[in-house]
């Protein structure tokens, strides 16, 4: 068998990073880490090309060499999506199609030939024992979630890595919060499920024997779900690898606020270069909190929380959603007073939306509020619900948030605020690369001479230099993020 495996192209959205990419020569901020573990459970024997629309195009002559188009992709993929199929059909490429937003709305997609949903560790050998007996069925699903320590390691050799800023891998799936907004439970369950130290280490060994070196997200639902096993297993066999190896790599993950509570799985996190963190804030509005099932934020300073992660060496990024049946008219105003006052440069505000297969989606159609056609981007304007707050208010008052907190001035205020709560990791240098002496020199044509408001940016810059320099490099990828989140904005 031959199998062309095709990731959509991400439009620009606040996870993109496309304008901040360009200062360090790269076309995508992340790899399809799902599409290459799947390429990881087929035969051996099969050959296997990938692409991903992020950083080359896809010509039709790779789609008539495949005998199977392997698809994948979120809502915000919707439209690449659609294009891809559409082009495999009239070339008479078969398609198998996976992963989210499949698995949550496979019969909104015509044209694919087989759908493997859920977790592949089940469906995907359901599928190949079908398809070598030639009775492949059109729909592959479990209820089940499999034992994730039996996952193979992922075929990192498909990519082009040169073209990434960064590698990913996984450690667990599942997060023990329901939010009534998110699909991750839906998805994946309540329980996570983690993968084994001698796992988890064989994929750091993997890519540091690749010639990998740098940014590594783990790409987990909740990396702190299983805070036991972290603490006793995993987290340890980190530190001693990393310290071997003189850190190699640096870990961005998604975590919840709880983890503030924790002063020894903060401290390990840190020493295991664990260090840069989202967190789902959603919003300072006890009332909304309580609404959308947030349990977890409730009853606690939420700032103090913040500031205390900050202090602790972990850079911070959370998101925030605005429209909650519960939330009053002044809510615009608190969210802007708090994005602020905590200190969070990289604030993702949206929408709020209901996923497939959500509690939400669930009581938005029963309540006839339900609207079709989301986009998947929360922060392109778009709702698939019907508020309770007057939509041009809403919306109104969503845009003068993103205006504000990406303004020059609101924006670059942040990033002092945090350069000066934020403590150094002992193992973090504060010596720039060539690609990061590359990416300053960019950036201080493209923000601190072409942008508006640079004058901002120039206070910000002496700031950091001069009262803070060990972590000046740091504030000047912020700044080139801040860059990124200015041009989302602009069309909000």
């Amino acid at each position: 068998m031959k199998i062309l495996l095709v990731y959509p192209e991400t439009p620009s959205t606040f996870w993109s990073f496309k304008d901040a990419l360009k200062f360090v020569s790269k076309k995508s901020a992340e790899p399809p880490l799902g599409l290459i573990t799947v390429a990881a459970m087929l035969p051996k024997d099969w050959e296997k090309k990938l692409i991903d629309l992020n950083v080359t195009k896809l010509k039709d002559k790779d789609i008539a060499w495949a005998d199977y188009v392997f698809l994948s992709g979120m809502n915000v993929h919707a439209k690449s999506i659609k294009e891809i199929i559409r082009r495999c059909n009239k070339l008479g490429t078969k398609i198998v199609g996976g992963g989210p937003l499949f698995t949550t709305q496979y019969k909104d997609f015509l044209g694919i030939d087989h759908f493997v949903l859920n977790e592949a560790e089940i469906t995907l050998s359901l599928f190949l024992k079908d398809l070598e007996k030639g009775e492949p069925k059109h729909v592959y699903m479990t209820g089940d979630f499999p034992d994730i320590s039996l996952a193979p390691m992922p075929m990192w050799e498909l990519l082009d890595r040169k073209k990434y800023a960064s590698m990913s891998l996984q450690y667990s799936r599942g997060c023990p919060y329901d939010c009534e907004f998110c699909s991750i439970t839906v998805l994946n369950g309540r329980k996570p499920r983690t993968k084994s130290v001698e796992q988890f280490i064989g994929e750091l060994n993997r890519l540091y024997e690749m010639g990998y070196r740098g940014d590594l997200s783990l790409v987990d639902d909740n990396f702190i779900g299983n805070k036991r096993k972290l603490k006793n297993e995993i987290l340890p066999a980190i530190i001693r690898w990393q310290k071997e190896k003189k850190y190699p790599f640096h870990f961005i993950t998604e975590v919840s606020i709880n983890l503030a509570d924790d002063d020894q799985l903060i401290s390990l996190m840190v020493e295991a270069a664990v260090n840069s963190i989202f967190i789902g804030i959603e919003t300072p509005n006890v009332e909304s909190l309580t609404e959308c099932g947030k349990l977890q934020n409730q009853k606690r300073d939420m700032i103090s929380s913040v500031k205390k992660l900050q202090r602790s060496g972990m850079l911070v990024s959370a998101g925030f959603i605005i429209g909650f049946d519960n939330d009053p008219p002044d809510i615009f105003e608190q969210q802007m007073n708090f994005i602020q006052k905590s200190g969070i440069p990289a604030a993702m505000v949206g929408l709020l939306n209901a996923p497939a297969g959500t509690h939400l989606y669930k009581r938005m159609k029963k309540e006839a509020r339900l609207l079709e056609g989301w986009s998947g981007n929360n922060m392109d304007g778009a709702t698939n619900i019907i508020p309770k707050m007057n939509y041009r208010d809403l919306i109104n008052g969503y845009a003068k948030i993103i205006h504000t907190i990406y303004s020059p001035r609101e924006y670059y205020n942040r990033i002092k605020s945090f350069i000066q709560e934020y403590k150094m990791p002992s193992w973090k240098s504060g010596m720039l690369t060539f690609t990061e002496v590359k990416a300053f020199i960019k950036l201080l044509w493209s923000i601190g001479i072409l942008e508006k408001g640079k004058r901002y940016f120039w206070k910000m810059f002496a700031y950091s230099l001069f009262k803070h320099p060990a972590k000046f490099p740091l504030a000047m990828t912020l700044a080139v993020y801040g860059y990124h989140y200015r041009r989302i904005a602009a069309n909000i």
